[in-house]
């Protein structure tokens, strides 16, 4: 099991959530972290962020990373998105 779980901050306080879960054991690890982008953006209405550098070297290190105003190509009514791996089976 998958999971990837996404957190909307505005000043402080998480103001919206969503946990997306994938259990296709055929897919990589990559794909499941873009599919579960995908989703996160559909759920909350978003434009797809834009992978810099900084949020690369974060989610490795990590498995988390916070995209902000410069990752989004749109203008956002909040401080920033925050992505974070909090299951995911090795084998």
């Amino acid at each position: 099991m998958f999971r990837l779980w996404a957190k909307i901050w505005k000043e402080n306080r998480m103001v919206k959530d969503t946990v997306i879960e994938n259990e296709d054991t055929s897919m990589t690890r990559t794909k499941k972290i873009f599919g579960a982008i995908d989703d996160i953006c559909e759920q909350f209405d978003l434009s797809h962020p834009i992978w810099l550098d900084v949020n690369i070297a974060e989610f490795k290190r990590h498995d988390k990373t916070k995209f902000r105003r410069d990752n989004f190509l749109e203008s956002i009514e909040f401080d920033y998105l925050e992505i974070e791996v909090i299951e995911e089976d090795m084998w």
